[in-house]
């Protein structure tokens, strides 16, 4: 681990925390035990909001692991941002040329380190879990790591995504004392000769299960009669509906479609 990016590291995390306390967040975290102390791991997240990387990194400070985010390569072009970011170690996506990144993942694991990785490669308007891309499961496969589903909620109410192709990218939400969830799920094991589709498949059930079951909690469930577009429309919110946002989403060809999630049995699929 170069010594030169945990200053930077350091940094943002005292303005995360400064953040987070100034907007009275509470951070819940469950399942941090399956994410090893030490050496490579994939942690492939669900991902509802933007600030998404600022909550898996607090639910791992007690352990002392240091996450290196795969994020959109625009934000290395903000001058300040970008060279945060590459101070830090994170790692630069461009989704129409991803095989940089994929190696620069691949070193990092090599190298011991935790990669957390979003696999939607976006927002689902419809907040639930989409299309995924296969670079998770690859670089667990080929550098033998294990695997560690991570699922968050809440963050989406700091953060929300537009609603259509027209809307303008809405502004974060400074409402005060808004809940945020996050969990850790057991660790897959990719054998180096599993098949790439399917334990993709596995990830998406897997994620979408956990997702689902954070946002039946009580305590982020709308309250009766409100107007939620924040809430899945399938579990009774008012979020735009999961096919509709399949317009949104602008997933290359290479993702691999859902085969789970809301409308799975009417495509004869078993979630």
């Amino acid at each position: 681990m170069s010594g030169t990016r945990e200053p930077w590291y350091a940094a943002t995390i005292a303005l995360g925390k400064v953040a987070l306390r100034a907007l009275q967040v509470t951070t819940r975290w469950e399942g941090d035990e399956h994410v090893p102390a030490s050496g490579p791991v994939v942690l492939a997240a669900t991902h509802v909001s933007f600030p998404d990387f600022v909550f898996i990194g607090r639910s791992l400070l007690d352990s002392g692991r240091r996450v290196r985010f795969m994020c959109r390569h625009e934000i290395w072009d903000a001058p300040v941002a970008g060279r945060a970011m590459e101070r830090m170690g994170h790692i630069p996506v461009d989704r129409q040329a991803p095989a940089a990144a994929y190696l620069q993942a691949r070193r990092l694991l090599g190298e011991g380190e935790a990669v957390c990785v979003f696999p939607e490669g976006g927002i689902s308007a419809a907040y639930t879990t989409r299309a995924l891309m296969p670079g998770a499961v690859a670089l667990a496969r080929e550098c033998g790591a294990p695997l560690v589903p991570v699922w968050l909620w809440g963050s989406h109410r700091l953060w929300p995504q537009k609603r259509s192709l027209e809307d303008s990218l809405p502004r974060p939400d400074l409402t005060r004392g808004r809940l945020v969830d996050v969990r850790f799920g057991a660790p897959m094991h990719v054998a180096p000769d599993a098949d790439l589709v399917e334990s993709t498949r596995e990830l998406g059930r897997r994620l979408h299960q956990g997702l689902e079951t954070l946002q039946r909690l009580p305590e982020h469930r709308p309250r009766p009669g409100e107007r939620a577009p924040w809430y899945p429309a399938h579990l009774g919110g008012h979020a735009v509906e999961r096919e509709a946002s399949f317009l949104l989403d602008g997933m290359p060809r290479s993702a691999v479609s859902p085969t789970w999630g809301p409308g799975a049995a009417d495509r004869g699929v078993v979630d």
